[in-house]
Protein backbone atom coordinates (compact mmCIF):
# COMPACT_ATOMS: atom_id res chain seq x y z
CA UNK A 1 0.00 0.00 0.00
CA UNK A 2 1.42 3.41 -0.75
CA UNK A 3 2.47 5.67 1.34
CA UNK A 4 0.52 8.96 2.06
CA UNK A 5 1.73 12.03 0.34
CA UNK A 6 4.09 14.74 2.82
CA UNK A 7 1.70 17.68 3.46
CA UNK A 8 2.02 20.58 1.11
CA UNK A 9 2.31 24.24 1.46
CA UNK A 10 -0.84 25.96 1.85
CA UNK A 11 -2.86 22.42 2.88
CA UNK A 12 -4.11 21.97 6.49
CA UNK A 13 -1.68 18.94 7.05
CA UNK A 14 1.19 21.02 6.38
CA UNK A 15 0.33 23.93 8.61
CA UNK A 16 -0.81 21.43 11.59
CA UNK A 17 3.03 19.83 11.20
CA UNK A 18 4.87 23.10 11.06
CA UNK A 19 2.50 24.55 13.62
CA UNK A 20 3.62 21.07 16.11
CA UNK A 21 7.13 21.76 16.02
CA UNK A 22 6.61 25.29 17.23
CA UNK A 23 4.20 24.16 19.98
CA UNK A 24 3.40 21.26 21.56
CA UNK A 25 2.11 20.50 25.12
CA UNK A 26 3.32 16.97 24.86
CA UNK A 27 5.98 15.32 23.89
CA UNK A 28 5.57 12.26 22.09
CA UNK A 29 7.90 9.72 21.79
CA UNK A 30 8.24 5.96 20.65
CA UNK A 31 10.78 4.85 23.60
CA UNK A 32 11.61 0.43 23.68
CA UNK A 33 13.99 -1.36 25.75
CA UNK A 34 14.73 -4.50 27.00
CA UNK A 35 14.38 -5.27 30.65
CA UNK A 36 16.80 -7.03 33.05
CA UNK A 37 16.00 -9.75 35.13
CA UNK A 38 15.15 -9.29 39.04
CA UNK A 39 12.39 -8.99 41.12
CA UNK A 40 10.65 -5.69 41.84
CA UNK A 41 8.44 -4.84 45.03
CA UNK A 42 5.31 -5.56 42.95
CA UNK A 43 6.26 -9.09 42.83
CA UNK A 44 6.91 -8.66 39.37
CA UNK A 45 9.90 -9.09 37.18
CA UNK A 46 11.53 -5.96 36.07
CA UNK A 47 11.28 -7.85 32.57
CA UNK A 48 7.83 -6.70 32.89
CA UNK A 49 7.70 -3.81 33.52
CA UNK A 50 6.43 -0.72 31.75
CA UNK A 51 9.32 1.80 32.87
CA UNK A 52 12.73 0.55 34.48
CA UNK A 53 15.03 3.46 35.86
CA UNK A 54 18.74 1.96 36.98
CA UNK A 55 21.57 4.02 38.67
CA UNK A 56 20.48 7.20 37.35
CA UNK A 57 22.31 10.38 37.34
CA UNK A 58 21.40 13.45 36.09
CA UNK A 59 23.54 16.59 35.82
CA UNK A 60 23.07 20.15 34.29
CA UNK A 61 26.62 21.12 34.06
CA UNK A 62 27.76 21.37 38.28
CA UNK A 63 24.37 21.20 39.36
CA UNK A 64 23.30 18.10 40.15
CA UNK A 65 19.30 17.18 39.37
CA UNK A 66 19.16 13.34 39.96
CA UNK A 67 21.44 11.13 42.15
CA UNK A 68 21.11 7.31 42.16
CA UNK A 69 17.89 6.63 41.17
CA UNK A 70 16.33 3.36 40.79
CA UNK A 71 12.73 3.05 40.78
CA UNK A 72 10.30 0.33 38.80
CA UNK A 73 6.76 1.11 36.75
CA UNK A 74 3.93 -1.03 35.85
CA UNK A 75 1.36 -1.17 33.24
CA UNK A 76 -2.08 0.22 35.41
CA UNK A 77 -0.29 1.47 38.16
CA UNK A 78 -0.14 5.15 39.27
CA UNK A 79 2.65 6.83 40.32
CA UNK A 80 3.23 9.88 42.13
CA UNK A 81 6.48 11.63 42.40
CA UNK A 82 6.63 14.68 45.21
CA UNK A 83 9.41 16.71 46.65
CA UNK A 84 10.41 20.29 47.14
CA UNK A 85 11.10 22.30 44.34
CA UNK A 86 14.55 21.58 42.44
CA UNK A 87 14.42 18.13 43.97
CA UNK A 88 14.54 16.09 40.44
CA UNK A 89 10.82 15.53 40.22
CA UNK A 90 10.00 16.94 36.10
CA UNK A 91 13.83 16.00 35.06
CA UNK A 92 13.01 12.33 36.28
CA UNK A 93 9.83 12.65 34.29
CA UNK A 94 12.22 13.79 31.28
CA UNK A 95 14.42 11.38 31.17
CA UNK A 96 11.71 8.58 30.49
CA UNK A 97 10.08 10.66 27.77
CA UNK A 98 13.32 11.04 26.08
CA UNK A 99 13.87 15.12 26.69
CA UNK A 100 16.84 14.73 28.47
CA UNK A 101 19.77 12.06 28.77
CA UNK A 102 20.98 10.63 31.37
CA UNK A 103 24.71 11.38 32.85
CA UNK A 104 25.33 8.27 34.47
CA UNK A 105 22.76 4.49 34.51
CA UNK A 106 20.04 4.17 32.51
CA UNK A 107 15.66 4.08 31.64
CA UNK A 108 14.49 1.55 29.55
CA UNK A 109 10.97 2.07 28.52
CA UNK A 110 8.56 -0.74 27.11
CA UNK A 111 5.89 0.66 24.97
CA UNK A 112 5.05 0.02 21.78
CA UNK A 113 2.58 3.02 21.64
CA UNK A 114 4.85 5.49 22.93
CA UNK A 115 4.91 7.95 26.08
CA UNK A 116 2.71 11.39 26.11
CA UNK A 117 4.58 13.79 27.95
CA UNK A 118 2.02 16.79 29.07
CA UNK A 119 4.59 19.51 30.06
CA UNK A 120 3.94 21.95 33.42
CA UNK A 121 2.95 25.38 32.78
CA UNK A 122 2.84 25.10 29.29
CA UNK A 123 2.68 29.14 27.55
CA UNK A 124 0.90 29.89 24.57
CA UNK A 125 2.19 32.06 22.09
CA UNK A 126 0.23 34.73 20.81
CA UNK A 127 1.97 34.68 17.74
CA UNK A 128 1.09 30.99 16.87
CA UNK A 129 -2.67 30.92 15.43
CA UNK A 130 -3.83 27.40 17.11
CA UNK A 131 -7.09 26.07 17.90
CA UNK A 132 -7.92 23.99 20.59
CA UNK A 133 -9.32 21.09 17.71
CA UNK A 134 -5.53 21.71 16.47
CA UNK A 135 -3.75 21.23 19.30
CA UNK A 136 -6.02 17.85 20.40
CA UNK A 137 -4.63 16.65 17.31
CA UNK A 138 -1.53 16.96 16.93
CA UNK A 139 -1.35 14.24 19.71
CA UNK A 140 -2.59 12.09 17.00
CA UNK A 141 -0.16 12.68 14.67
CA UNK A 142 2.75 12.41 17.43
CA UNK A 143 1.41 8.72 17.69
CA UNK A 144 0.64 8.48 13.04
CA UNK A 145 3.55 10.58 12.35
CA UNK A 146 3.30 14.35 10.82
CA UNK A 147 3.61 13.06 7.53
CA UNK A 148 1.00 10.85 7.06
CA UNK A 149 -2.67 10.81 7.28
CA UNK A 150 -4.77 10.50 10.14
CA UNK A 151 -7.02 7.63 10.27
CA UNK A 152 -10.89 7.18 11.05
CA UNK A 153 -9.53 5.33 14.89
CA UNK A 154 -7.18 8.91 14.69
CA UNK A 155 -10.03 11.04 14.83
CA UNK A 156 -12.00 8.97 17.17
CA UNK A 157 -9.53 9.36 19.68
CA UNK A 158 -9.11 13.00 19.08
CA UNK A 159 -13.05 13.24 19.50
CA UNK A 160 -13.19 11.08 22.56
CA UNK A 161 -10.21 13.22 24.30
CA UNK A 162 -12.01 16.09 23.63
CA UNK A 163 -15.23 15.08 25.32
CA UNK A 164 -13.53 13.53 28.33
CA UNK A 165 -11.35 16.80 29.14
CA UNK A 166 -15.13 18.73 28.61
CA UNK A 167 -13.49 20.95 25.66
CA UNK A 168 -16.06 20.52 23.34
CA UNK A 169 -17.34 24.29 23.17
CA UNK A 170 -13.77 25.84 23.22
CA UNK A 171 -12.61 23.46 20.12
CA UNK A 172 -12.33 26.89 17.77
CA UNK A 173 -11.01 28.85 20.41
CA UNK A 174 -7.56 30.10 19.92
CA UNK A 175 -5.72 28.36 22.32
CA UNK A 176 -3.99 31.85 23.51
CA UNK A 177 -7.49 32.83 24.38
CA UNK A 178 -8.08 30.23 27.08
CA UNK A 179 -7.33 30.56 30.86
CA UNK A 180 -4.59 28.36 32.68
CA UNK A 181 -7.38 25.61 33.45
CA UNK A 182 -8.63 25.31 29.97
CA UNK A 183 -5.47 25.35 28.66
CA UNK A 184 -4.47 22.30 30.95
CA UNK A 185 -7.31 20.32 29.51
CA UNK A 186 -6.05 20.52 26.18
CA UNK A 187 -2.67 19.67 26.80
CA UNK A 188 -4.27 16.63 28.69
CA UNK A 189 -6.17 15.82 25.79
CA UNK A 190 -3.48 16.08 23.15
CA UNK A 191 -1.54 13.46 25.10
CA UNK A 192 -4.81 11.61 25.88
CA UNK A 193 -5.32 11.42 21.84
CA UNK A 194 -1.58 9.93 21.31
CA UNK A 195 -3.35 6.73 22.95
CA UNK A 196 0.39 5.84 24.40
CA UNK A 197 1.13 2.93 27.28
CA UNK A 198 2.77 5.68 29.41
CA UNK A 199 1.24 9.45 30.19
CA UNK A 200 3.66 11.13 32.46
CA UNK A 201 2.01 14.32 33.70
CA UNK A 202 3.97 17.12 35.20
CA UNK A 203 2.21 18.97 37.80
CA UNK A 204 -1.07 18.69 36.34
CA UNK A 205 -3.49 20.09 38.44
CA UNK A 206 -1.27 22.43 40.42
CA UNK A 207 -2.90 25.97 41.18
CA UNK A 208 -5.83 25.17 38.81
CA UNK A 209 -9.65 25.79 39.30
CA UNK A 210 -11.82 22.78 41.08
CA UNK A 211 -13.27 21.85 37.42
CA UNK A 212 -9.96 21.45 35.78
CA UNK A 213 -9.00 19.30 38.88
CA UNK A 214 -11.82 17.26 38.84
CA UNK A 215 -11.63 16.33 35.27
CA UNK A 216 -8.41 15.63 35.45
CA UNK A 217 -8.11 13.27 38.05
CA UNK A 218 -11.07 11.29 36.79
CA UNK A 219 -8.94 11.10 33.31
CA UNK A 220 -6.25 9.72 35.37
CA UNK A 221 -8.14 7.17 37.16
CA UNK A 222 -9.44 5.88 33.54
CA UNK A 223 -6.10 5.39 32.22
CA UNK A 224 -4.80 3.32 34.96
CA UNK A 225 -7.88 1.36 35.08
CA UNK A 226 -7.54 1.25 30.99
CA UNK A 227 -4.00 -0.63 32.01
CA UNK A 228 -2.01 2.45 30.77
CA UNK A 229 1.27 3.80 33.59
CA UNK A 230 0.61 7.12 34.65
CA UNK A 231 3.57 8.96 36.78
CA UNK A 232 2.31 12.50 37.64
CA UNK A 233 4.59 14.89 39.95
CA UNK A 234 2.65 16.36 42.47
CA UNK A 235 3.41 19.45 45.49
CA UNK A 236 0.23 18.22 47.43
CA UNK A 237 1.00 14.89 49.76
CA UNK A 238 -2.94 15.10 49.65
CA UNK A 239 -2.81 14.09 45.83
CA UNK A 240 0.36 11.80 46.23
CA UNK A 241 -1.28 9.55 48.63
CA UNK A 242 -4.16 8.94 46.16
CA UNK A 243 -1.76 7.19 43.72
CA UNK A 244 -0.81 3.55 44.41
CA UNK A 245 2.99 4.24 44.41
CA UNK A 246 4.80 7.29 45.70
CA UNK A 247 7.95 8.39 45.29
CA UNK A 248 9.78 11.21 47.48
CA UNK A 249 12.28 12.86 46.16
CA UNK A 250 14.91 15.74 47.29
CA UNK A 251 17.55 15.16 44.06
CA UNK A 252 17.74 11.36 45.33
CA UNK A 253 15.06 9.28 46.32
CA UNK A 254 14.33 9.61 49.87
CA UNK A 255 11.43 6.66 49.93
CA UNK A 256 9.28 4.91 46.96
CA UNK A 257 6.82 2.37 48.00
CA UNK A 258 2.73 2.52 49.20
CA UNK A 259 2.00 6.11 50.03
CA UNK A 260 0.97 5.55 53.83
CA UNK A 261 4.57 4.59 54.42
CA UNK A 262 6.51 6.36 51.72
CA UNK A 263 5.10 9.41 53.07
CA UNK A 264 5.11 8.88 56.75
CA UNK A 265 5.99 12.20 58.64
CA UNK A 266 9.41 11.43 59.26
CA UNK A 267 10.47 10.58 55.56
CA UNK A 268 8.77 14.19 54.54
CA UNK A 269 11.00 16.17 57.26
CA UNK A 270 13.79 13.93 55.15
CA UNK A 271 12.95 15.00 52.32
CA UNK A 272 11.73 18.64 53.00
CA UNK A 273 14.72 19.55 55.61
CA UNK A 274 12.57 19.43 58.51
CA UNK A 275 10.17 22.14 57.36
CA UNK A 276 7.19 19.61 58.00
CA UNK A 277 4.37 20.41 61.13
CA UNK A 278 2.28 18.09 62.37
CA UNK A 279 -1.23 19.58 63.25
CA UNK A 280 -3.18 17.88 66.56
CA UNK A 281 -6.01 16.79 63.85
CA UNK A 282 -3.43 14.83 61.75
CA UNK A 283 -2.95 17.79 59.01
CA UNK A 284 0.36 18.16 57.19
CA UNK A 285 1.75 21.34 56.34
CA UNK A 286 4.72 21.66 54.19
CA UNK A 287 6.57 24.65 54.90
CA UNK A 288 7.72 25.67 51.36
CA UNK A 289 7.76 29.53 50.68
CA UNK A 290 9.46 29.56 47.41
CA UNK A 291 6.79 27.20 45.54
CA UNK A 292 5.92 28.82 42.47
CA UNK A 293 2.10 29.75 42.45
CA UNK A 294 3.54 31.76 45.40
CA UNK A 295 1.84 30.17 49.02
CA UNK A 296 3.53 29.84 51.77
CA UNK A 297 2.14 26.46 52.89
CA UNK A 298 0.57 23.49 51.71
CA UNK A 299 -2.19 22.27 54.23
CA UNK A 300 -2.32 18.53 53.36
CA UNK A 301 -4.76 16.01 54.62
CA UNK A 302 -3.16 12.88 55.72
Amino acid sequence: MPHAAAPRIGDNRYREHILSRMLMGTVPTSSTGNGRNGQSAHGRTAAEATVEIVDLDVRYGAIEAVRNANLTFHAGELVAVIGPNGSGKSTLLATVSGLVKPTRGRVTVHAPHGVAHVLQATVANEAVPLTVLETVRMGAYGRRGGFRRLTAEDRTAIEAAITRMRIDDLRNRQLYELSGGQRQRVYVAQGLAQRADVLLLDEPITGLDLLTQETITTVVDEERAAGRTVVLTTHDVGTARLADTAVLMNTRVRATGPPDQALSPQHLAGAYGGHVHELDDGTLVLDEPHHHDHRHDDQLRR
